[in-house]
C-alpha cells in the first residue's frame, strides 16, 4: 500500500496523453480534538505549502480523532490504513504505537513521541529502521529542564507532586523520568493520579495531605482539555506549578514545551521527503532539544510568589 504512494509526487506531470496522477492521501491521527489541535494541523499544512503542496491537487488530507481517548486511536489508526493513504502522522508515543500496530507498510511519521528508541518504536535514532520516522524527546532530560525551570523560577520549592493520568501510553515513562529528575536536583517526590476531570479535585486534596509545595503536570490530552480548572486548583492549594504551553496560557505558573508549532512544521519535511521516495528506515528520527519557558506573573501575583527577574527576563513569553 506504501508503494503506491510513495514517490507519487515525483512522476513527470503533464504527459501527453495521460491524465495526471492522482493526490497523495495524507493520514492524520490526532490524539485530542481537531479545534485543539487546529494550530499544530495549520504548521503542518503550512510546512507542506512551503516545499510547494497543493491540498486538492498534489496531497489531500483525511484526519481522525480520539478525543482525548486513547483506546480509540487503534481503530482510527485502522480506518486510515484501509484509505491507503501515503504516509500516516501521527504525534507521542500512544499514536505511533497505534499506527505502527495498524501496518508495517505505510510510511508513519511520529511527532515528538517520547524516548521513541525506549518505547520500541525504533531501532535506534540514525537508523530508526522498519516504517517510522520523525521526532523524538527524551523524557529524563526534558524533565530536569522543567524542573531547573520550576526551581529557579521558585527555589524554595523542596517537595514535588507530579500529577499523572493512569490511562496514558506514556506514564511510566513519564512517572520515572520525572522521579529520577527530582532525586538528581534533591527535590522529594510524590505522584498523583487522575484519569478522569471529576478526579481532579480529589488528586490536589491528596498533595495538601502529603504535604508537597509544587505540582508538576504530564503532557496528557486530557489535562489540556481542563487546564483552566486544574490551573485553578493549583492555585486554590497554594501550589506553584509547571505544564506545557496550554496550561501557562490557561493559568497555570509555569509552561515549559518545545516548540510546538516548529516542531509540527518540521513533520512536513519528514512528509515530503517520503512522498518523493525516500524509505523511513533511511531518513534519521530527530531529537527535539530546544524547549521554551512561559511564565504567567499574573498567577505568580495570585499565589504571592516573586519571580527572580533574570529568569522573567530569560522567559521566552511572559503574561502579565
Amino acid at each position: 500500500m506504501a508503494a503506491a504512494g510513495m514517490g507519487v509526487l515525483a512522476a513527470p506531470l503533464g504527459a501527453r496523453g495521460q491524465p495526471p496522477p492522482k493526490p497523495a492521501r495524507i493520514g492524520y491521527l490526532g490524539l485530542g480534538t481537531a479545534e485543539a489541535t487546529a494550530s499544530r494541523v495549520e504548521a503542518l499544512r503550512a510546512g507542506l505549502r512551503d516545499l510547494g503542496y497543493v491540498e486538492g491537487k498534489s496531497i489531500v488530507m483525511e484526519y481522525r480523532w480520539a478525543e482525548g481517548h486513547n483506546g480509540r486511536l487503534p481503530d482510527l489508526a485502522d480506518e486510515l490504513v484501509q484509505l491507503e493513504v501515503a504516509v500516516l502522522v501521527t504525534q507521542a508515543t500512544a499514536g505511533a504505537r497505534a499506527a505502527k500496530r495498524a501496518t508495517t507498510t505505510i510510511p508513519i511519521v511520529m511527532t515528538a513521541a517520547l524516548d521513541a528508541v525506549g518505547a520500541r518504536l525504533i531501532s535506534s535514532i540514525a537508523r530508526p529502521g522498519g516504517n517510522i520516522t520523525g521526532t523524538t524527546i527524551f523524557s529524563l532530560e526534558s524533565s530536569a529542564k522543567r524542573l531547573e525551570v520550576l526551581k529557579e523560577a521558585v527555589p524554595r520549592v523542596t517537595q514535588l507532586a507530579v500529577l499523572l493520568n493512569p490511562e496514558n501510553p506514556e506514564v511510566g515513562t513519564v512517572r520515572q523520568a520525572m522521579e529520577l529528575a527530582a532525586q538528581s536536583m534533591k527535590l522529594g517526590f510524590q505522584g498523583f493520579e487522575a484519569r478522569k476531570p471529576d478526579r481532579l479535585e480529589g488528586a490536589f486534596a491528596a498533595m495538601a495531605r502529603g504535604r508537597v509545595d509544587s505540582v508538576a503536570i504530564q503532557q496528557d490530552p486530557m489535562f489540556t482539555a481542563n487546564a483552566g480548572d486544574i490551573a485553578r486548583l493549583a492555585v486554590r492549594y497554594r501550589l506553584p506549578s509547571i505544564g506545557d504551553r496550554e496550561f501557562a496560557q490557561a493559568g497555570g505558573l509555569i509552561g515549559h514545551e518545545m516548540n510546538v508549532l516548529e516542531v509540527w512544521r518540521r513533520s512536513a519535511y519528514f512528509v515530503d521527503k517520503i512522498l518523493k521516495g525516500v524509505r523511513p528506515f533511511d531518513l534519521p528520527v530527530e531529537r527535539i532539544r530546544k524547549f521554551e519557558v512561559i511564565l504567567n506573573l499574573k498567577t505568580a501575583k495570585a499565589l504571592g510568589v516573586t519571580i527572580p527577574p533574570l529568569v522573567v527576563a530569560k522567559a521566552d513569553e511572559v503574561i502579565r
